[in-house]
């Protein structure tokens, strides 16, 4: 333990929280929420529901996320089910993960405007559509 970043909290399986969840350290989500979190890491288990954004550093999902996730390191495992639009720096998606949404690298969202997002992409952007199923 001699790092100075080992805190971490646990959301079992029997918790549902309705709102926000902002953590400062890693974050273990087995329940279930409705509402964004943002935490430094988060590993989601198999069980666990999540309705609302995610942002982390680091993510590694094994459950249901329906919303947008933004993570510099994302790992998406074969019992995860995205829904959702996904922007990475750097991705793994297990054979078997269900997603349905679209992926964009974090660089060209940050190539943009930054005050200024838009709910729509425009006519003939540059965008990757990407659903795998089993």
């Amino acid at each position: 333990m001699g790092s100075g970043n080992s805190t971490f909290s646990v959301i079992g399986s029997d918790i549902r929280i309705k709102g926000d969840i902002t953590a400062s350290a890693d974050l273990h989500v087995d329940g279930t929420i409705e509402g964004d979190i943002k935490c430094a890491s988060l590993v989601q288990g198999e069980s666990s529901q999540v309705t609302g954004g995610v942002m982390a550093d680091s993510a590694r999902l094994a459950g249901r996320v329906t919303g947008s996730i933004t993570a510099k390191e994302l790992v998406i495992l074969k019992s995860a089910k995205i829904e959702g639009d996904v922007h990475y720096d750097a991705l793994t998606i297990e054979q078997g993960a269900q997603v349905d949404g679209r992926f964009a690298p974090n660089a060209r969202r940050d190539a943009s405007k930054p005050a200024v997002s838009s709910p729509k992409p425009a006519a003939g952007a540059d965008q990757t559509e990407l659903k795998i199923a089993t």
